[in-house]
Protein backbone atom coordinates (compact mmCIF):
# COMPACT_ATOMS: atom_id res chain seq x y z
CA UNK A 1 0.00 0.00 0.00
CA UNK A 2 2.83 2.31 0.93
CA UNK A 3 4.54 1.72 -2.43
CA UNK A 4 1.29 2.31 -4.31
CA UNK A 5 0.73 5.54 -2.41
CA UNK A 6 4.22 6.73 -3.22
CA UNK A 7 3.71 5.78 -6.86
CA UNK A 8 0.45 7.71 -6.96
CA UNK A 9 2.12 10.77 -5.45
CA UNK A 10 4.95 10.51 -7.98
CA UNK A 11 2.52 10.27 -10.89
CA UNK A 12 0.53 13.25 -9.65
CA UNK A 13 3.73 15.26 -9.24
CA UNK A 14 4.80 14.39 -12.79
CA UNK A 15 1.38 15.41 -14.16
CA UNK A 16 1.58 18.69 -12.26
CA UNK A 17 5.03 19.41 -13.68
CA UNK A 18 3.83 18.59 -17.19
CA UNK A 19 0.83 20.90 -16.85
CA UNK A 20 2.98 23.66 -15.37
CA UNK A 21 5.53 23.19 -18.11
CA UNK A 22 2.97 23.43 -20.90
CA UNK A 23 1.46 26.48 -19.22
CA UNK A 24 4.78 28.26 -19.06
CA UNK A 25 5.40 27.42 -22.73
CA UNK A 26 2.08 29.03 -23.63
CA UNK A 27 3.12 32.12 -21.69
CA UNK A 28 6.67 32.28 -23.07
CA UNK A 29 5.46 34.89 -25.56
CA UNK A 30 4.49 37.80 -23.32
CA UNK A 31 4.48 41.05 -25.34
CA UNK A 32 4.59 44.38 -23.56
CA UNK A 33 3.35 47.91 -24.07
CA UNK A 34 4.52 51.05 -22.27
CA UNK A 35 1.86 53.77 -22.41
CA UNK A 36 2.80 57.42 -22.27
CA UNK A 37 1.58 60.34 -20.18
CA UNK A 38 -2.20 60.76 -20.06
CA UNK A 39 -3.01 57.15 -19.22
CA UNK A 40 -4.32 54.23 -21.25
CA UNK A 41 -7.91 55.43 -20.90
CA UNK A 42 -7.38 58.92 -22.36
CA UNK A 43 -10.06 58.12 -24.99
CA UNK A 44 -7.49 59.14 -27.60
CA UNK A 45 -3.87 58.25 -28.41
CA UNK A 46 -2.98 55.87 -25.56
CA UNK A 47 -6.40 54.25 -25.64
CA UNK A 48 -5.91 53.43 -29.30
CA UNK A 49 -2.76 51.52 -28.32
CA UNK A 50 -4.65 49.80 -25.51
CA UNK A 51 -7.38 48.70 -27.94
CA UNK A 52 -4.78 47.19 -30.25
CA UNK A 53 -3.18 45.24 -27.41
CA UNK A 54 -6.59 44.07 -26.22
CA UNK A 55 -7.48 42.89 -29.73
CA UNK A 56 -4.33 40.76 -29.81
CA UNK A 57 -5.13 39.34 -26.38
CA UNK A 58 -8.71 38.53 -27.37
CA UNK A 59 -7.72 36.83 -30.64
CA UNK A 60 -4.79 34.82 -29.29
CA UNK A 61 -5.58 34.34 -25.61
CA UNK A 62 -2.09 35.66 -24.84
CA UNK A 63 -1.83 38.18 -22.01
CA UNK A 64 0.44 41.18 -22.41
CA UNK A 65 2.43 43.21 -19.91
CA UNK A 66 1.78 46.94 -19.56
CA UNK A 67 2.97 50.03 -17.76
CA UNK A 68 1.47 53.52 -17.60
CA UNK A 69 4.06 56.28 -17.42
CA UNK A 70 3.18 59.01 -14.92
CA UNK A 71 6.48 60.90 -14.95
CA UNK A 72 9.23 61.25 -17.52
CA UNK A 73 11.85 59.35 -15.53
CA UNK A 74 9.82 56.14 -15.75
CA UNK A 75 10.01 55.62 -19.50
CA UNK A 76 13.48 54.15 -19.82
CA UNK A 77 13.11 52.19 -16.60
CA UNK A 78 9.83 50.64 -17.76
CA UNK A 79 11.29 49.59 -21.12
CA UNK A 80 14.30 48.03 -19.42
CA UNK A 81 12.15 46.20 -16.88
CA UNK A 82 10.02 44.68 -19.63
CA UNK A 83 13.15 43.54 -21.49
CA UNK A 84 14.62 42.01 -18.32
CA UNK A 85 11.37 40.10 -17.76
CA UNK A 86 11.80 38.51 -21.16
CA UNK A 87 9.13 40.20 -23.27
CA UNK A 88 10.02 39.37 -26.89
CA UNK A 89 8.37 42.52 -28.29
CA UNK A 90 8.03 45.82 -26.41
CA UNK A 91 6.01 48.70 -27.87
CA UNK A 92 6.64 52.23 -26.60
CA UNK A 93 3.79 54.69 -27.13
CA UNK A 94 4.80 58.22 -28.04
CA UNK A 95 7.79 60.13 -29.39
CA UNK A 96 9.09 60.84 -25.88
CA UNK A 97 10.11 57.20 -25.50
CA UNK A 98 12.70 57.48 -28.29
CA UNK A 99 15.75 58.32 -26.18
CA UNK A 100 15.08 55.59 -23.65
CA UNK A 101 14.25 53.03 -26.32
CA UNK A 102 17.43 53.70 -28.27
CA UNK A 103 19.47 53.03 -25.14
CA UNK A 104 17.54 49.96 -23.96
CA UNK A 105 17.32 48.41 -27.44
CA UNK A 106 21.11 48.47 -27.66
CA UNK A 107 21.34 46.79 -24.25
CA UNK A 108 18.96 44.00 -25.36
CA UNK A 109 19.82 43.36 -29.04
CA UNK A 110 17.83 40.10 -29.17
CA UNK A 111 14.61 41.78 -28.00
CA UNK A 112 12.28 43.36 -30.55
CA UNK A 113 11.12 46.91 -29.92
CA UNK A 114 8.58 49.13 -31.66
CA UNK A 115 7.90 52.82 -31.13
CA UNK A 116 4.92 54.92 -32.17
CA UNK A 117 5.51 58.46 -33.48
CA UNK A 118 9.31 58.47 -33.57
CA UNK A 119 12.18 56.98 -35.55
CA UNK A 120 14.83 55.06 -33.62
CA UNK A 121 17.61 53.87 -35.91
CA UNK A 122 18.64 50.66 -34.15
CA UNK A 123 18.63 47.21 -35.86
CA UNK A 124 16.06 45.70 -33.48
CA UNK A 125 13.58 48.60 -33.50
CA UNK A 126 10.53 49.10 -35.70
CA UNK A 127 9.57 52.77 -35.97
CA UNK A 128 5.91 53.42 -36.76
CA UNK A 129 5.03 56.93 -37.87
CA UNK A 130 1.89 58.33 -39.43
CA UNK A 131 1.00 60.90 -42.06
CA UNK A 132 -1.19 62.87 -39.64
CA UNK A 133 -1.18 65.81 -42.02
CA UNK A 134 -3.19 63.78 -44.55
CA UNK A 135 -5.90 62.81 -42.06
CA UNK A 136 -5.94 66.35 -40.69
CA UNK A 137 -6.40 67.72 -44.21
CA UNK A 138 -9.61 65.70 -44.54
CA UNK A 139 -11.08 66.84 -41.23
CA UNK A 140 -10.02 70.40 -42.07
CA UNK A 141 -12.14 70.11 -45.19
CA UNK A 142 -15.04 68.83 -43.10
CA UNK A 143 -14.64 71.74 -40.66
CA UNK A 144 -14.71 74.31 -43.48
CA UNK A 145 -17.74 72.71 -45.11
CA UNK A 146 -19.62 72.60 -41.81
CA UNK A 147 -18.68 76.11 -40.65
CA UNK A 148 -21.31 78.80 -40.98
CA UNK A 149 -19.12 81.64 -39.67
CA UNK A 150 -16.06 81.07 -41.85
CA UNK A 151 -14.02 80.73 -38.64
CA UNK A 152 -12.67 77.49 -37.19
CA UNK A 153 -10.18 76.56 -34.48
CA UNK A 154 -7.40 74.18 -33.50
CA UNK A 155 -6.27 73.26 -29.98
CA UNK A 156 -3.02 71.34 -29.80
CA UNK A 157 -1.45 69.59 -26.84
CA UNK A 158 2.29 69.98 -26.30
CA UNK A 159 3.82 72.51 -28.70
CA UNK A 160 6.05 70.20 -30.73
CA UNK A 161 6.62 69.70 -34.48
CA UNK A 162 4.35 66.62 -34.51
CA UNK A 163 1.34 68.67 -33.35
CA UNK A 164 2.25 71.49 -35.74
CA UNK A 165 2.01 68.77 -38.40
CA UNK A 166 -1.63 68.15 -37.44
CA UNK A 167 -2.34 71.89 -37.42
CA UNK A 168 -0.84 72.62 -40.83
CA UNK A 169 -2.67 69.74 -42.51
CA UNK A 170 -5.93 70.90 -40.92
CA UNK A 171 -5.45 74.46 -42.13
CA UNK A 172 -4.54 73.34 -45.66
CA UNK A 173 -7.66 71.16 -45.81
CA UNK A 174 -9.85 74.02 -44.64
CA UNK A 175 -8.36 76.43 -47.18
CA UNK A 176 -8.82 73.84 -49.93
CA UNK A 177 -12.56 74.29 -49.35
CA UNK A 178 -12.59 77.97 -48.39
CA UNK A 179 -9.43 79.97 -49.19
CA UNK A 180 -10.65 82.87 -47.02
CA UNK A 181 -11.43 80.86 -43.90
CA UNK A 182 -10.00 82.12 -40.61
CA UNK A 183 -8.21 79.52 -38.47
CA UNK A 184 -7.51 80.16 -34.78
CA UNK A 185 -4.73 78.10 -33.24
CA UNK A 186 -3.60 77.53 -29.65
CA UNK A 187 -1.23 75.06 -28.03
CA UNK A 188 -1.88 73.93 -24.47
CA UNK A 189 1.70 74.00 -23.19
CA UNK A 190 5.35 73.11 -23.67
CA UNK A 191 5.67 70.18 -21.25
CA UNK A 192 4.15 66.66 -21.23
CA UNK A 193 1.50 67.95 -18.80
CA UNK A 194 -0.13 69.52 -21.87
CA UNK A 195 -1.49 66.09 -22.82
CA UNK A 196 -3.61 65.75 -19.70
CA UNK A 197 -5.20 69.12 -18.94
CA UNK A 198 -8.84 69.06 -20.07
CA UNK A 199 -9.61 72.18 -18.03
CA UNK A 200 -7.12 74.21 -20.03
CA UNK A 201 -8.29 72.58 -23.25
CA UNK A 202 -11.84 73.71 -22.49
CA UNK A 203 -10.68 77.25 -21.75
CA UNK A 204 -8.82 77.52 -25.06
CA UNK A 205 -11.76 76.14 -27.01
CA UNK A 206 -14.25 78.51 -25.35
CA UNK A 207 -11.97 81.42 -26.22
CA UNK A 208 -11.99 80.36 -29.87
CA UNK A 209 -15.76 79.88 -29.87
CA UNK A 210 -16.15 83.36 -28.33
CA UNK A 211 -14.08 84.77 -31.22
CA UNK A 212 -16.51 83.31 -33.72
CA UNK A 213 -15.23 79.79 -34.43
CA UNK A 214 -17.99 77.24 -34.75
CA UNK A 215 -15.79 74.13 -35.24
CA UNK A 216 -12.68 73.32 -33.19
CA UNK A 217 -10.26 70.43 -33.80
CA UNK A 218 -8.50 69.02 -30.74
CA UNK A 219 -5.13 67.26 -31.17
CA UNK A 220 -4.19 67.12 -27.53
CA UNK A 221 -4.65 63.68 -25.99
CA UNK A 222 -6.77 63.75 -22.83
CA UNK A 223 -6.68 67.57 -22.91
CA UNK A 224 -8.94 67.33 -25.95
CA UNK A 225 -11.76 66.00 -23.79
CA UNK A 226 -12.14 69.53 -22.46
CA UNK A 227 -12.44 70.82 -26.01
CA UNK A 228 -15.16 68.30 -26.82
CA UNK A 229 -17.04 69.25 -23.65
CA UNK A 230 -16.77 72.96 -24.41
CA UNK A 231 -18.27 72.39 -27.87
CA UNK A 232 -21.19 70.53 -26.33
CA UNK A 233 -21.73 73.25 -23.72
CA UNK A 234 -21.61 76.00 -26.35
CA UNK A 235 -23.77 74.21 -28.90
CA UNK A 236 -20.87 74.20 -31.36
CA UNK A 237 -18.93 71.46 -33.15
CA UNK A 238 -15.67 69.76 -32.26
CA UNK A 239 -13.40 67.29 -34.06
CA UNK A 240 -11.84 64.41 -32.15
CA UNK A 241 -8.45 62.82 -32.70
CA UNK A 242 -6.55 59.52 -32.82
CA UNK A 243 -9.39 57.25 -31.66
CA UNK A 244 -12.94 57.58 -32.97
CA UNK A 245 -14.35 59.99 -30.38
CA UNK A 246 -17.72 60.58 -32.06
CA UNK A 247 -19.56 58.67 -29.33
CA UNK A 248 -18.36 60.91 -26.48
CA UNK A 249 -20.85 63.68 -27.29
CA UNK A 250 -23.04 62.47 -30.17
CA UNK A 251 -24.37 65.27 -32.31
CA UNK A 252 -21.67 67.81 -31.45
CA UNK A 253 -18.57 65.95 -32.66
CA UNK A 254 -18.41 66.56 -36.40
CA UNK A 255 -15.94 63.72 -36.97
CA UNK A 256 -12.65 62.37 -35.62
CA UNK A 257 -9.26 62.21 -37.31
CA UNK A 258 -8.61 58.53 -36.78
CA UNK A 259 -4.98 57.50 -36.40
CA UNK A 260 -4.68 53.72 -36.33
CA UNK A 261 -2.38 53.35 -33.35
CA UNK A 262 -4.50 50.32 -32.45
CA UNK A 263 -3.57 48.62 -35.72
CA UNK A 264 0.11 49.47 -35.27
CA UNK A 265 0.26 47.86 -31.82
CA UNK A 266 -1.80 44.84 -32.87
CA UNK A 267 0.40 44.20 -35.91
CA UNK A 268 3.62 44.66 -33.93
CA UNK A 269 2.51 41.98 -31.47
CA UNK A 270 1.11 39.69 -34.17
CA UNK A 271 4.10 39.80 -36.52
CA UNK A 272 6.53 39.31 -33.65
CA UNK A 273 4.63 36.18 -32.69
CA UNK A 274 4.29 34.72 -36.18
CA UNK A 275 7.87 35.48 -37.23
CA UNK A 276 7.19 38.14 -39.88
CA UNK A 277 8.18 41.18 -37.80
CA UNK A 278 10.70 43.51 -39.43
CA UNK A 279 12.75 46.39 -38.10
CA UNK A 280 12.85 49.73 -39.89
CA UNK A 281 10.38 52.52 -40.57
CA UNK A 282 6.66 52.08 -41.31
CA UNK A 283 4.97 55.27 -42.50
CA UNK A 284 1.18 54.96 -42.50
CA UNK A 285 -0.98 57.47 -44.34
CA UNK A 286 -4.34 57.57 -46.11
CA UNK A 287 -3.23 55.06 -48.75
CA UNK A 288 -2.12 52.55 -46.10
CA UNK A 289 -5.30 52.95 -44.02
CA UNK A 290 -3.26 54.53 -41.25
CA UNK A 291 -5.21 57.80 -41.01
CA UNK A 292 -8.64 59.00 -42.05
CA UNK A 293 -11.89 60.43 -40.74
CA UNK A 294 -14.68 58.64 -38.90
CA UNK A 295 -18.28 58.36 -40.00
CA UNK A 296 -20.79 56.41 -37.91
CA UNK A 297 -24.24 56.61 -36.36
CA UNK A 298 -23.08 59.28 -33.92
CA UNK A 299 -22.18 61.89 -36.57
CA UNK A 300 -24.08 60.65 -39.61
CA UNK A 301 -26.52 63.58 -39.40
CA UNK A 302 -23.66 66.10 -39.38
CA UNK A 303 -21.91 64.91 -42.56
CA UNK A 304 -24.13 65.56 -45.58
CA UNK A 305 -23.95 63.38 -48.70
CA UNK A 306 -22.25 66.25 -50.54
CA UNK A 307 -19.65 66.63 -47.79
CA UNK A 308 -19.00 62.90 -47.85
CA UNK A 309 -18.63 62.93 -51.63
CA UNK A 310 -16.05 65.72 -51.48
CA UNK A 311 -14.15 64.03 -48.68
CA UNK A 312 -14.05 60.73 -50.54
CA UNK A 313 -12.83 62.47 -53.70
CA UNK A 314 -10.11 64.25 -51.73
CA UNK A 315 -9.08 60.96 -50.18
CA UNK A 316 -8.79 59.42 -53.64
CA UNK A 317 -6.79 62.41 -54.86
CA UNK A 318 -4.37 62.20 -51.93
CA UNK A 319 -3.74 58.52 -52.65
CA UNK A 320 -3.24 59.32 -56.35
CA UNK A 321 -0.89 62.19 -55.57
CA UNK A 322 -3.18 64.81 -57.08
CA UNK A 323 -3.45 66.52 -53.69
CA UNK A 324 -0.13 66.94 -51.92
CA UNK A 325 -0.49 67.87 -48.25
CA UNK A 326 2.47 69.65 -46.69
CA UNK A 327 4.28 67.68 -43.99
CA UNK A 328 5.36 70.25 -41.39
CA UNK A 329 8.12 67.94 -40.15
CA UNK A 330 9.59 67.60 -43.64
CA UNK A 331 9.70 71.34 -44.35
Amino acid sequence: MMNLSRLAVAVLALVALTVAGSGSTAQEFAPAVVFDMGGKFDKSFNEGAYNGAERFKKETGIAYREFEVTNEAQREQALRNMARRGSPIIVGIGFAQATGMEKVAKEFPKTKFAIIDAVVDVPNVQSIVFKEHEGSFLVGMAAAMASKTGKIGFVGGMDIPLIRKFALGYEEGARYVNPRIEVFQNMTGTTPAAWNDPTRGGELARSQFDRGADVVYAAAGATGLGVLQAAKDKGKLAIGVDSNQNHIHPGTILTSMVKRVDLAVYEAFKTARDGTWKAGVRNLGVAEGGVGYSLDQHNRSLITPEMERRLQQARTDIVAGKIKVTDYMAK
